[in-house]
């Protein structure tokens, strides 16, 4: 329970109460009757000394008061992730700024329909932009190394994996820092930037300028990915979150798919600096529009935002939102990349979900760099069509899709309704246990019916399997990890986003060695073995999440 104190009493009658409360706490100390003079005077410059710690944890304050005794924090729970109201913060409290009742319509959950889905809309295309960029460009490195007479194999490949990692660098900037200043500043940031660097890209004077380029255009495109679902848990409810998840799950998962496709057939027409100046309009028409529609949705910000022009309006400077504070914003800003950092490191749901999506993930950009020699090597595919290699996967993601989307929230509601309590995260996890369970299936169907050299349609199959689970591993995850972390789930994203990107960008780097010592058939089976001892993690959240959310909570201070 928070015990922050907003509005110490003045008089030594109530002051003396509060401590008469804090000194029982020690054995040792006698107790304060605050109706006796003799005390009051005797304790004038203890009183004086306690009017300081205003607006302190009363176990902080209490360990200045006694410092004989050592002082802890009151909340040291994970939980304090997700602000709740203090005692103070009630609506008994006259000086607490909140909504205007449950159907505020500033309140960015009771927006109509329609600006709630453009956002969402926007944020989708925003993410399938940055899902293009990170693969269309790969068919266009072979012309790209010839015009810059580049021989260096390993350059070529980093030219692409580096945006990767600039998608791993981004979150941890932008996140904390769409916590402080609201998601409106933040989200305009990452298009404009995201833009300008794409339309660099196009400009790039030679191999090593466009690795520096596509570096920065991943860490400004990373909002979108980051801040998406954060956006998406501010305007729609829990048990709706299912299908607009979905919408914006097409943008992360479809855009690596799509890109390779559409990359190789405008390499082919055009040449590779073409591929960057389509993505610079597309991606122009979206900061457009964003201009256009968008609003500030984060809560806190909102409400803060609200209580600084009522006490401006008012003279009244005791009116505060809950989630303000006196700390200067860059103590702020450190304590939200520190929470990512910390949620990343103690928690132990989001360092198993962050290291499971991670590794499908990364088997997704893996099998990409096995596409192109077994489908142009052994089945004789051209360069321009190659790409459509890519179809057995985006043919499972859509699958994923459509079935995520449909059952999601209402399996939510079902299992709210059968089990009592209301909504639970955990109840987002069985969709996950089927993904888990199709990685594997596919892994072990694409390398063994390569490696058998069976028609073209049978390793497509396989690999359909690896995208169904992907899509519905990926989808689960992430709005779980929404709905269990709230307001501050663009932390928790970005931790999961961060692991993510390094994985999807490294684990590719071994599969040239595997598969060259291996082979197909083998090298992919150690992938699938890998899956399977991954494959209690959705289970175990299931049925013990809500108390691992718990454990080594005492690692945590209020952050």
């Amino acid at each position: 329970m928070d015990t922050t104190i907003t509005s110490l009493p003045k008089s030594v009658e109530d002051q003396g109460a509060i401590l008469t409360k804090l000194r029982s706490r020690d054995s040792t100390a006698p107790p304060i009757d605050p109706e006796k003079p003799s005390t009051q005077e005797s304790n004038t410059s203890t009183l004086d000394k306690f009017d300081g710690i205003q607006g302190k944890d009363l176990e902080a304050g209490y360990g200045e008061f006694c410092p004989q005794k050592e002082a802890k924090p009151t909340e040291t729970r994970i939980e304090r992730l997700s602000i709740s109201p203090s005692d103070d913060d009630t609506p008994d409290n006259p000086n607490l700024v909140a909504w205007d009742g449950v159907d505020d319509p500033q309140n960015p959950m009771n927006w109509p329909n329609s600006r709630r889905w453009s956002h969402i809309g926007i944020v989708s295309a925003l993410t399938f932009f940055v899902g293009l960029c990170s693969s269309m460009f790969a068919p266009g490195v072979p012309q790209l190394m010839r015009q810059f007479d580049s021989t260096n194999e390993a350059l070529g490949s980093f030219v692409v994996t580096v945006f990767v990692l600039g998608l791993a660098a981004g979150p941890v900037v932008f996140a904390p820092l769409s916590e402080l200043k609201g998601r409106y500043i933040v989200q305009h940031i990452g298009t404009v930037g995201f833009t300008a660097f794409t339309i660099a890209c196009a400009l790039a004077p030679n191999m090593e300028g466009l690795i520096v380029i596509r570096l920065f255009q991943g860490i400004f495109g990373s909002v979108g990915i980051t801040n998406g679902g954060a956006i998406i848990s501010d305007i729609v409810k829990q048990e709706e979150r299912g299908v607009a998840l979905s919408m914006y799950s097409y943008g992360v998962l479809f855009g690596p798919i799509i890109g390779p496709i559409a990359g190789g057939f405008l390499n082919t027409a055009k040449g590779w600096r073409w591929v960057f100046w389509v993505l610079s309009i597309c991606l122009g028409v979206i900061t457009c529009l964003s201009f256009l529609i968008w609003r500030e949705s984060y809560e806190p910000f909102l409400l803060r935002k609200k209580a600084a022009r009522l006490r401006q309006e008012t003279g009244n400077l005791a009116l505060r939102s809950e989630y303000d504070s006196d700390l200067p914003p860059r103590v702020h800003f450190a304590r939200g990349i520190a929470r990512a950092i910390c949620m990343l490191i103690f928690s132990p749901v989001v360092l198993s979900l962050s290291i499971y999506t991670g590794l499908v993930y990364a088997y997704f950009y893996l099998l990409f760099t096995t596409f192109t020699s077994i489908f142009s090597g052994i089945y004789n595919f051209s360069t321009d069509i190659v790409g459509l290699s890519f179809v057995g996967v985006g043919v499972g993601f859509l699958i994923g899709q459509i079935a995520f989307s449909n059952i999601s929230d209402r399996l939510l509601k079902s299992l709210a309704a059968k089990r009592g309590g209301g909504f639970k995260p955990e109840y987002r996890m069985p969709p996950c246990l089927i993904g888990a369970v199709c990685i594997p299936i596919g892994l072990f169907w694409y390398g063994w019916a390569a490696q058998a050299r069976a028609h073209w349609i049978v390793p497509l199959i396989g690999t359909s399997f690896v995208g169904l689970g992907n899509s519905i591993i990926f989808m689960s995850i992430t709005t779980y990890t929404i709905d269990a972390y709230g307001m501050y789930s663009a932390s928790a994203l970005a931790a999961n986003t961060v692991t993510r990107s390094i994985m999807a960008a490294v684990l590719p780097l071994a599969a040239p060695p595997m598969y060259a010592a291996l082979g197909i058939g083998w090298g992919n089976s150690l992938l699938a073995f890998l899956a399977i001892a991954m494959m209690p993690v959705p289970w175990l959240l299931f049925k013990y999440g809500e108390r691992l959310r718990r454990v080594n909570v005492e690692k945590f201070t209020y952050i």
